[in-house]
């Protein structure tokens, strides 16, 4: 061939060279550039034919100005205590973004070794996946730094950062050198990082038993950054509320997020870093165990986090798209970066997880283990597919248990004898072929939804595709093969039932009270129980429901509601289940009674049905009221309970409980006084700050305090609060700013948008700035990109009006292709409609329901 094709993108290419063999020993000859702007590549002509086999050298000389958006070699900035503005520079280059600092091959099957080379000034410090090996001198005010040459790997993972940071440093166990970078000013909150990540990098070179293949592992805060925080191998890269933390100031679910982001990026050196996926189409190799080992790390290592409780709530947050018909398989094709993009969400993330979890629960701990180190080691420095996954799993050898024999059963499990039968007895002994089980979660979009029907001793099953939507034809061919567990009134030992067919039977040794399948809510599928199967829960929720777990009432709270959106349970049977709730203290059940009543007073506010809004609002304080009077207005408590007296305490201010805004209010006052120095319990700033900034003067206090350095760590709490106002003019110059980017961080933009989203005084301008700067929104966080999908969503997710719907469409018609086939308007689209008619079908039930009940 006489053509080279690399990506390129906004590189401003001036010449291009070829010479035969490595650097030097040919002859230079200059290459015709050609650029294809739309397929971000250029083609590199040479003058005469490329032999196979033969070694060439290209170099390319190109400028590019630092990009203005969030990916790419891009430009950050932030002010010092005095004011001054510093520049920074930084890259996101995930998932097609290498091409605007370089041209290369951007695709993560060419890897390749890096070898980079930075000139800055003396006065700046750069950074990059490798460590400095030495630093040129090139003028006075010039140096060159020289960085190692990387292992073999993607594009999408390289990094580097110039900037005047400044770091702390501790070694793993390992002997790994890991630093935490962060503007100069805000080190101090730093330490919690630093003693996480370290914990977190032994345990992974524990658990995968593959050694941390570089000398070092930075994590760098940078102040203007769209995602949470990126892989980069050798150098993770963060925003500031992902890694900063001070215990003086930051609420407890600071300190649960950033330990499990940090979890997340390391998991990434494994599973992404050293084994890739081969195309984007399995993101979810990556995506979905990084999220999965959270779980399984900080466990571990931070059991005190207690992070199992939030695991399932993960998984209802999947189910919630992939409910819709425009969801998509978690391996599913793509080719353009604006597909690539949509990837990234919560089927890719959270079901992926969800469902690697529900395998380790199948095949036990161990053997999941076994199979995963078998997979990195065989893939080490290479690329992987979704099925090259499954093949690990196939021929386990057993493990010894302690001097004890393991056997290896006729299901191709490894267990020691004393446990081969409590443990793990399947009613169901075939062979386990894992990948045919895999295949049915990863091919195909959707989860399934289990009907349990007890008739006597005998248990009837049948399985169909769980879809919203009145007019879903009935999809017949979906089938999966479903790990079913349950207990029963008779016994706590977890039964599992292997089901591989439309429908299936088995007997149980004798007649139950009731029976709860999906035991821990471990299973990737929901539950419906036919005849009085339903009556025989929730009579055992309200008579002593901590005969189940909290993860098990959890997921019967989202079930029955879940029911109810396909018309198989009339929603006065799900308020029926939420009566128990009076009694309920763990944070996990009240959260997913939150999540699934609250909604449904905010539908009826946007349709301005006050009168039943405010009478739900009064029902869902009463459910809680007792766990609310009981919350301190301290920091006392676990991390659970510190992260429930928060919500607790802003839902009920919020929703206006007199004793809670008192209280909030009384705070404010002393702290407003103190000007801004008196120290708040950090679990209740966000209560206090809410209530406060509900008058005009307390609006603009809280506002001169989110511009100060100092409140660097309470910004959310603080937007969060600014975005309550009533005063249309405040919220609609909170996302103007947003947009700026001056005063607020253009980042924290997609989470303004949600918040005055929500708000009833704010939802109609919230609309209107998304249609008026769609066009300003995409050129800063790019088409397919998360922070548009959440927009979007935040947005629209709450209307349940057909003129709304036809609003919505016409938006979004009008836009080019690119915008209207975007999943996330399919999925805006999907849930509006939904809504309307869930709203039709269930507004008048509600209202007498609750008009009857007089709580």
């Amino acid at each position: 061939t006489r053509w080279i094709v690399l990506h390129s993108k906004r590189l401003r290419i001036a010449q291009a060279a070829i010479e035969a063999g490595p650097g030097g020993a040919g002859s230079v000859r200059e290459v015709q550039v050609l650029e294809q702007q739309p397929l971000e590549q250029v083609a590199l002509l040479v003058p005469e034919p490329l032999q196979p086999g033969h070694t060439y050298t290209v170099s390319v000389h190109y400028a590019a100005n630092l990009s203005e958006a969030f990916h790419g070699f891009y430009k950050s900035t932030y002010r010092t205590p005095d004011g001054e503005l510093r520049v920074l520079a930084s890259t996101q280059f995930e998932p097609t973004a290498a091409r605007m600092a370089f041209p290369c091959f951007d695709e993560p099957s060419f890897k390749a070794r890096f070898s980079i080379k930075i000139r800055r000034e003396p006065k700046h410090l750069a950074l990059s996946n490798m460590p400095l090996v030495k630093t040129v001198n090139i003028t006075p005010s010039l140096v060159e730094d020289h960085f190692d040459t990387s292992v073999k790997m993607s594009t999408y993972l390289v990094a580097f950062i110039v900037s005047d940071f400044k770091s702390i440093s501790k070694i793993s166990s390992h002997g790994i050198k890991i630093s935490v970078y962060t503007v100069p000013d805000k080190i101090h909150q730093a330490d919690y990082a630093l003693d996480a990540a370290v914990k977190l990098l032994d345990f992974y070179d524990d658990y995968f038993n593959i050694p941390y293949p570089l000398p070092k592992q930075d994590l760098a805060a940078i102040p203007d950054f769209q995602s949470g925080a990126m892989e980069n191998w050798g150098l993770t890269t963060y925003r500031e509320s992902a890694l900063l933390y001070d215990p003086a100031k930051s609420p407890a679910s600071s300190k649960l997020s950033i330990t499990m982001i940090i979890a997340h990026e390391l998991a990434h050196q494994w599973f992404g870093n050293l084994v890739t996926m081969e195309w984007w189409n399995d993101l979810w190799l990556n995506e979905g165990f990084a999220k999965f080992m959270e779980f399984v790390s900080v466990n571990i290592t931070h059991p005190e986090l207690r992070v199992e409780d939030y695991f399932l709530g993960k998984c209802f947050d999947a189910m919630e798209v992939d409910a819709l018909n425009s969801s998509h398989p978690v391996s599913t094709p793509v080719e353009d970066p604006a597909e690539i993009l949509e990837m990234f969400d919560n089927v890719s993330y959270e079901k992926g997880s969800c469902i690697l979890n529900m395998l380790r629960d199948y095949m036990t701990a161990d053997v999941f283990k076994a199979g995963l180190k078998q997979y990195l080691q065989k893939y080490s420095f290479q690329n992987a597919k979704n099925e090259d996954l499954w093949n690990n799993f196939l021929f386990q050898i057993c493990p010894t248990v302690d001097t004890e024999e393991s056997i290896l059963q006729g299901d191709n499990f490894c267990r020691g004898d004393e446990e081969s039968f409590s443990n793990a007895h399947w009613i169901k002994r075939e062979a386990l072929d894992v990948r045919a089980m895999m295949n049915t979660w990863t091919l195909q979009k959707g989860f399934p939804l289990v009907t349990v029907t007890v008739r006597g001793k005998n248990v009837h099953l049948q399985q169909e595709r769980y879809r919203k939507g009145v007019d879903s034809p009935s999809s017949t061919e979906y089938l999966w093969h479903i790990p079913l567990t349950y207990i029963t009134s008779k016994s706590d030992v977890v039964q599992r039932f292997l089901m591989t067919t439309k429908t299936d039977v088995f007997i149980l040794p004798e007649e139950v009270e009731w029976i709860k399948f999906n035991v821990g809510m471990n299973g990737y599928y929901i539950v419906h129980y036919e005849d009085d199967g339903w009556d025989r829960l929730i009579k055992l929720l309200k008579g002593n429901h901590v005969v189940i777990s909290s993860n098990d009432r959890a997921s019967l709270i989202n079930n029955i509601f879940q029911l109810v959106r396909i018309k198989k349970l009339p929603i006065s049977k799900a308020f029926d289940l939420t009566l128990y709730l009076k009694h309920e203290t763990e944070i996990m059940p009240v959260f997913q009674g939150m999540q699934e009543l609250i909604p449904i007073y905010k539908l009826m506010e946007r349709r301005d049905m006050d009168d039943t809004a405010n009478q739900l609002k009064e029902y869902i304080v009463n459910l809680f009221k007792d766990l609310i009077d009981k919350q301190s207005w301290n920091d006392d408590g676990s991390v659970p309970e510190r992260m429930l007296k928060h919500s607790l305490l802003l839902f009920a201010c919020r929703r206006g409980y007199q004793p809670c805004v008192d209280k909030a209010q009384e705070y404010f006052v002393k702290w407003q006084k103190s000007n801004g120095t008196l120290s708040l319990p950090t679990d209740v700033k966000t209560a206090v700050y809410a209530v406060g900034a509900q008058t005009l003067e307390g609006w603009d206090f809280l506002l001169s305090k989110y511009r100060l350095h100092s409140f660097n760590l309470e910004k959310n709490q603080i937007a969060l609060a600014l975005s309550l106002s009533r005063n249309k003019d405040k919220l609609q110059w909170l996302m103007d700013q947003g947009l700026r980017g001056d005063i607020i961080k253009t980042q924290d933009l997609p989470h303004i948008i949600g918040f005055v989203a929500r708000n009833p005084s704010g939802y109609h301008l919230a609309w209107t700035f998304l249609k008026n700067k769609w066009e300003e929104l995409v050129e800063k966080f790019e088409l397919g990109s998360h922070a548009i999908a959440t927009i979007v969503s935040e947005v629209t997710n709450q209307y349940s009006m057909r003129s709304q719907l036809v609003e919505v469409k016409e938006f979004f018609n009008s836009l080019d292709e690119k915008g209207s086939q975007l999943r996330c308007v399919q999925q805006a689209i999907e849930t509006i409609e939904d809504n309307i008619q869930w709203m039709d079908r269930n507004f008048e039930e509600i209202k007498t329901w609750l008009q009857n009940k007089n709580l």
